[in-house]
């Protein structure tokens, strides 16, 4: 086998020509490295991700039957070409390790029509290898485990399994009960537990805690679709975690809102919390009860990323929520947030500019007058007005023509956030308007309380939108009666100058349909003593908001700088 290496002159025949070099006189060194390479493409690190799938999960083997010579070197570096073998299909068991007796297992059946009991089978025979079994992956979707055969595989798995690092059951809810994890599961023992992932079965919380007291080097715990019968207290899985000292990712959900402490339970909280040093990735779904009751338990000063999933509720109380956020280093800086409206639910979040910390809430709800009083909830706990949390965009994925929902609900949400000071809608026309009319509605002094620091409100469509225009231009002259202006534009790229700190406008063009000799109801650009205003410098595309070089596209010019008959505004030079 050959290939070319170079072009040298060859100085025998007298000729230039390509050279061939045989590829055994490569460093074993150098081969490696390839192999490591081609290997890796078939298996990409996976970090915290809980996915792992080998798409090509016997590549090393090919390279195997080259030669003797790379035989050797794949064989003697396992590690570093993470030679194992992969039992997906029904490809017999028995057949490979005969011939690799002493590599680890991979168990990740996939199901073929007509295959099941077959690949069940094999399955089965492979887990007989107990001590060469590193992964077991078994998800419902992907390979629909025989009922027949699913107790004879919990059987066989209340043994000890020593190699075992990662463990995955994912099972639906479709075709009957949760499977029930038995309480002698793994022996008992898994001190070389890496990732525990369970969704959709029920594991007695006594027995996962006598499990996972073994489980020294538990990186990933997930505990997902939770059935009723599988509940267990905030104060039980507490006790589960406090032993996890090496914990980076925690995610806990449940299936249903019927899984919350019980209503009369008014036991005091704990004095002392339970420390979760290396935590930084925290999931929960259920309802604001059983959260509450849990965070008020744990400390995690390492936690940089939080997603919340609530169900429908009533009424959202959570105070210790927000201290929960407020004791994480990484989370009390975020510089920015977002609420999105969309179909099935509402998402808010919180994150830092630079992506090291975010916080995310999402409320289970359908119609728009209870997602908009959701929000506001939720907002009156702080979570969005966090002293840092300068910059709001709310934007919504539906359309809301036929929802009646009231003004107050709007203002009711304006009212708690108290530090936002550039604010961006990137609504429907219609949504637009009903904020604007909320706004223009208030009277008097009270237009100071709504939105108290807000210096910049951004509306994309608002030179189109006449009725809006006008809302909107009576709530800033409001604001400019009593003290508290603020600059409007119809571009989010001013909004997005303050949010990025960036100290250079760059002067793009004036829209000629803009009516400039009626103030104060449209201006194009920002108006802050921080800013430097260069009238002929090119714009940049709008889809490189985020570059470091970014510079604003559209200007927001004061007032006072307006000319008086003139149709454009007055640009200061640098």
């Amino acid at each position: 086998m050959c290939t070319f290496l170079s072009h040298e002159q060859n100085t025998e025949s007298g000729g230039a020509g390509p050279l061939m070099v045989t590829i055994r006189t490569l460093p074993d060194e150098v081969l490696l490295e390839i192999f490591e390479f081609y290997v890796n493409n078939y298996y990409p690190a996976s970090g915290l991700r809980l996915s792992y799938r080998p798409h090509h999960p016997h590549a090393w083997i090919t390279l195997t039957h080259v030669c003797q010579g790379w035989r050797h070197i794949v064989l003697t570096s396992p590690r570093r070409l993470h030679l194992q073998l992969v039992v997906k299909g029904n490809k017999p068991v028995k057949e490979m390790l005969n011939i690799w007796s002493a590599l680890p297992i991979v168990i990740w059946p996939e199901g073929r029509v007509g295959a099941e009991s077959e690949i069940a089978d094999n399955v089965l025979t492979a887990l007989e290898h107990r001590d060469l079994v590193r992964l077991i992956s078994f998800d419902d979707f992907a390979f629909p485990f025989p009922s027949s055969k699913l107790q004879s595989l919990l059987a066989m798995m209340q043994h000890p399994f020593p190699a075992l690092t990662d463990l995955r059951f994912s099972f639906s809810l479709a075709h009957g009960t949760a499977p029930i994890i038995p309480d002698s599961f793994l022996g008992g023992s898994a001190p070389h537990l890496q990732t525990l992932s369970l969704s959709g079965v029920v594991f007695p919380v006594l027995a996962l805690s006598r499990l996972l007291l073994t489980a020294g080097d538990l990186v990933r715990l997930s505990l997902r679709g939770i059935p009723i019968s599988g509940y267990f207290s905030p104060e039980a899985i507490v006790s589960t975690l406090s032993n996890l000292t090496r914990l980076e990712l925690f995610y806990l959900e449940f299936l249903s809102p019927r899984s919350h402490p019980p209503r009369d339970d008014l036991r005091p909280h704990p004095m002392t919390r339970t420390v979760l040093a290396a935590l930084t990735h925290f999931h929960f779904k259920g309802v604001c009860e059983y959260l509450e009751d849990l965070v008020v338990r744990i400390d995690t000063p390492l936690l940089g990323f939080v997603h919340i999933t609530f169900f429908n509720q009533l009424i959202f109380n959570i105070p210790q929520l927000s201290q929960f956020v407020g004791r994480s280093r990484k989370l009390e800086a975020l510089d920015q947030a977002n609420v999105t409206f969309w179909k099935a639910g509402v998402d808010l979040s919180s994150q830092k500019i630079d992506g090291h910390g975010r916080l995310v809430l999402r409320i289970s709800c359908t119609g728009a007058d209870w997602q908009l009083s959701s929000v506001a909830q939720v907002c009156s706990f702080s979570l969005l007005s966090i002293p840092t949390v300068e910059n709001l965009t709310i934007s919504n994925c539906r359309s809301w023509k036929e929802v009646n929902m009231e003004h107050s609900q709007w203002l009711e949400l304006f009212y708690t956030l108290t530090t936002v000071r550039t604010l961006c809608l990137l609504v429907s026309e219609e949504v637009g308007l009903r904020v604007a009319s909320a706004l223009q509605e208030i009277a008097g002094e009270d237009v100071t309380q709504v939105l108290p620091a807000l210096q910049v409100l951004s509306i994309p469509g608002l030179l189109t939108w006449g009725p809006m225009r006008e809302a909107v231009g009576s709530f800033a002259a409001a604001r400019q009666r009593f003290g508290r202006p603020i600059a409007v534009g119809a571009s989010v790229a001013g909004a997005r100058a303050l949010r990025n700190r960036t100290n250079t406008v760059t002067f793009d063009h004036v829209t000629p349909s803009v009516d400039l000799t009626s103030p104060p109801r449209l201006m194009l650009a920002l108006a802050s003593p921080r800013l430097r205003i260069h009238p002929h410098t090119p714009s940049l595309p709008y889809d490189r908001p985020f570059a470091p070089h970014v510079q604003v596209l559209s200007l927001v010019v004061p007032q006072s700088l307006w000319p008086k008959t003139c149709g454009s505004p007055k640009i200061c030079q640098p």
